[in-house]
């Protein structure tokens, strides 16, 4: 895989915004850009501190390089003494950089991630086995899991959910039984939407395709729609027709927003949290938790080799299983974990937010 270079044009803009904010205030405090003087800003200065620290440029090389693209109006003895008064200055942008800043949950809240991943044994042409798993997102730390054979679908329905509790998941959750399960429970969801599986509809209940809205996307932030979700009748006809809204047994009130990647592509995101309880900002930081639970299948598979069954069907293969999840929840209970990571790619920053 190849390393972007985080200090070029293409790549900066998303660097910069996971950078602390007061990249300007913490420069002065520190005495590393007290005049401006041919260095118009902090981010600036950290932008050809980086170009140096993972480039192969001398110093003269990167002034060169800032001057050519208007970064700054330095030269090479300039830039080196810049650099050298700025030592206490990068070490405070580090320490902030690395800082635990696991985003909180609502107030009184807590925070779930659910997923299932497959489990297969030697020769196997489909699904095993499937592993059914609730974590706590902000330690990376597995809380339930409920092994099922193929036949066991992913939904929210499948976990004891309790009030207070933001439950996140994928889009195999985002269906509308699966969101009605968790508000029956006085609890509510986190997902990513897949919007050809679930029917949406405006505040008047008429049906709208939230795909054609995609054109309203920013480049960088978020957009928010405000929906209903109608909940299908318990007992459906054996023909498969569509059912009429009328029939609905229930509305969910949620909020979908967008995002965009760096790499242009939209993600939408559904919640049953009220602006109220958390911003479109804060619901879309905490769906980026939800990794964790990816990572711990990975740790899973790759170091307790749990996807390496020594048989698919035979009559210890479960226990095999259950002993090693069991020695992953007492490693867990001896190792801490690193934190949380996730692939999100940049912040999405107040100012940033498009209503």
């Amino acid at each position: 895989m190849d390393t972007p270079n985080v200090y070029d044009d293409r790549e900066w803009p998303y660097v910069l915004t996971l950078l602390p904010a007061d990249l300007q205030v913490s420069a002065r405090q520190t005495s590393a850009l007290v005049r401006c003087r041919n260095v118009p800003s902090a981010a600036a200065l950290i932008r050809m501190a980086l170009a140096y620290a993972v480039s192969d440029l001398s110093l003269k090389d990167v002034a060169a390089w800032a001057s050519a693209l208007k970064v700054a109006d330095i030269t090479g003895p300039g830039l080196f003494y810049r650099l050298r008064e700025a030592e206490a200055w990068l070490e405070r942008v580090l320490a902030q950089t690395l800082q635990n800043d696991v985003p909180q949950g609502p107030p009184g809240m807590r925070l779930r991630a659910v997923d299932a991943t497959v489990i297969v044994g030697p020769g196997a042409t489909g699904t095993e086995w499937r592993a059914h798993v609730v974590i706590n997102p902000a330690t990376g730390r597995f809380q339930s899991v409920e092994l099922t054979d193929d036949s066991g679908g992913e939904g929210y329905a499948r976990h004891p959910f309790v009030a207070g509790e933001v439950i996140m998941g994928d889009r195999a959750y985002a269906s509308a039984r699966g969101i009605y399960a968790v508000r029956a429970k006085n609890a509510h969801v986190v997902a990513r939407l897949n919007p050809h599986a679930l029917r949406i509809c405006d505040t008047n209940r008429e049906r709208v395709f939230i795909l054609e809205r995609e054109k309203e996307v920013p480049k960088m932030g978020a957009i928010e729609f405000n929906v209903m979700i109608p909940i299908p009748p318990e007992k459906r006809s054996k023909s498969h027709k569509s059912w009429s809204l009328s029939k609905a047994i229930a509305w969910i009130p949620v909020r979908i927003m967008a995002a965009r990647t760096r790499d242009g592509d939209v993600i939408w995101i559904l919640t049953t949290l009220s602006s109220a309880e958390a911003s479109a900002l804060r619901i879309m930081e905490l769906y980026r938790l939800r990794w964790q639970i990816e990572l711990l299948f990975k740790r899973l598979k790759s170091l307790l080799h749990l996807n390496n069954l020594p048989s698919r069907q035979g009559p210890t293969a479960k226990s095999w299983m259950l002993a090693r999840l069991l020695a992953a929840a007492l490693a867990q209970k001896l190792v801490q974990p690193s934190g949380p990571f996730s692939p999100w790619g940049y912040e999405l920053r107040e100012e940033r937010l498009h209503a």
